[in-house]
């Protein structure tokens, strides 16, 4: 009975050595120590008040919680910039014309896209610039504010967040 369990340990040590590649997070093992998230600037038309700093803090925390880099405020080994470049709500379906005469939207969306330029200090191959978008759809009669507001921006930014984070460091 302790030959199998001699054997069971080992063989679990030899699984989890073969992945040492890669951690839970997914992320692949880099050369730096410490990364910055700048402030992320609300450029788009219709600007929605604090959204530049949710973005950058969600940013900052998820990094934070997915790898061992500690967070600066200069001189990161890996920089994460910015924009907020179009935050918008459009209508997704209509509904037929009620009995004021009126049409509307049975559905509407709320779309952020955010353009980021990532920079690694120690590999200028990994360097990129590029748009992120994501999308949260909500009842047409309800508006995009309180709950339903930071219900939609929770959710979009972690999916934007999670995409920059894939194309900085896990390399998906």
């Amino acid at each position: 009975m302790k030959k199998i369990y001699s054997l069971f340990a080992l063989l679990s040590l030899f699984m989890l050595s073969g992945c040492g590649v890669y951690n839970f997070t997914g992320a692949k093992p880099i050369d730096a120590k410490t990364f910055q998230v700048n402030f992320f600037q609300n450029n788009a038309d219709l600007v929605e008040p604090g959204i530049d700093r949710t973005f950058t803090l969600t940013l900052q925390d998820l990094i934070m919680n997915q790898t061992n880099l500690n967070l600066v405020s200069t001189g990161g080994e890996l920089t994460y910039e910015g924009e907020i470049t179009d935050y918008r709500i459009t209508p997704m379906t209509a509904t037929a014309v009620g009995t004021d005469g009126s049409a509307g939207a049975s559905q509407n969306r709320l779309s952020i896209r955010v353009q980021v330029r990532f920079t690694n200090k120690n590999k200028e191959t990994d360097d990129f610039e590029k748009s992120f978008e994501f999308y949260y759809d909500f009842p047409g009669q309800e508006l995009p504010a309180g709950s339903i507001l930071n219900e939609a921006i929770r959710v979009i930014f972690e999916r934007i967040t999670q995409d920059i984070f894939n194309e900085s460091l896990a390399k998906w």
